[in-house]
């Protein structure tokens, strides 16, 4: 993202208010990050019963209009600071290219977070209230990642912070409502997930570092420099396959699970494209291929859990 002096709001452009510029507003490549979580820790639960289907939609939905505020709060306050114009890379656009009104995006961010807050008191009420404070701390978490006088987005702790909410605790969340337990089972194999989920901010950190390092940002990647962050990513990547064979070797998961390593050749077309690369628009690719190893590893883990169930 490069600098811009703030202008005027476009006006709402009428011709580009089809589905498809809504649609990408929500940046819908991250939302397997909320996706896939639900899905995992649900298929945990199985081994404790049946799963309680009004329960797993309501979390899927809450967690998904969640991160899509959260992504539209970004696409605010990142315009409101100047940093997206229209030929930044890798945002939603619906501002600086589709003439969509900053106020109208905020009014969409509050209301999905309206609905998800409905079904958190639908899912408290059959489950335990006492989550009802942590879904509120993940909502204010979601707002202050690129909102606020220091947004958690352009501090080294953005990663983190995404890793453990949107990946450990919505699996442990999913585990809870349908067990009314949190097991060490859970526990250990939501810690690849959580990886994969801060990689798909370490790479949008690496692609849009020589910006970011222009606006004043201190992400992790701008403190490393381009070529440890791409260390750093490809071992998380080793990482996150290790743990998964770790867990079948020490029993505590099934065999079946192995199957992740289907999705290693993403991780290393990802590796690869930021290695390769040095500009934005071609580092892209990268890190879609990053997302994507989340997307195939966490449902590949599931699919095993579940194959798991079935055969024990």
């Amino acid at each position: 993202m490069q600098p811009q002096l703030k202008s005027e709001t476009k006006p709402v452009i009428e011709s580009n208010r089809g589905f498809s510029i809504w649609w990408k507003m929500t940046r819908p490549h991250t939302l397997t990050a909320s996706f896939v979580p639900v899905l995992l820790g649900s298929a945990l639960a199985l081994k404790y019963g049946k799963i309680h289907f009004g329960l797993f939609f309501a979390m899927l939905i809450a967690s998904l209009l969640i991160q899509i505020a959260t992504n539209m709060f970004n696409e605010y306050f990142d315009y409101k600071r100047g940093l997206d114009n229209e030929h930044s890379v890798g945002i939603g656009g619906t501002i600086v290219r589709d003439g969509i009104k900053p106020k109208t995006v905020m009014t969409l961010a509050f209301s999905f977070y309206g609905i998800a807050l409905l079904l958190g008191i639908y899912i408290c009420a059959n489950s335990s209230w006492w989550l009802a404070l942590l879904g509120l701390i993940c909502m204010t978490v979601g707002y202050f990642y690129t909102g606020g006088p220091l947004p958690i987005a352009y501090t080294p702790f953005g990663e983190i912070v995404a890793g453990f909410f949107m990946g450990l605790l919505i699996i442990l969340i999913s585990f809870f409502i349908q067990t009314g337990t949190v097991d060490k089972t859970s526990i250990l194999v939501s810690i690849p997930i959580m990886i994969l989920v801060g990689e798909i901010l370490l790479s949008n950190n690496i692609r849009d570092l020589d910006g970011d390092k222009l606006n004043g940002r201190k992400t992790l990647a701008i403190l490393l420099g381009k070529k440890k962050a791409i260390y750093l990513l490809a071992s998380m990547f080793i990482l996150s396959y290790l743990w998964v064979f770790a867990l079948i070797i020490a029993g505590i998961a099934p065999i079946w699970i192995a199957l992740v390593i289907l999705s290693a050749p993403k991780a290393i077309k990802a590796t690869k494209g930021f290695i390769e690369n040095s500009l934005p628009i071609q580092m892209a690719p990268a890190m879609k291929a990053t997302a994507q190893t989340n997307t195939f590893f966490g449902f590949l883990m599931t699919v095993g859990i579940f194959i798991g169930h079935f055969f024990s």
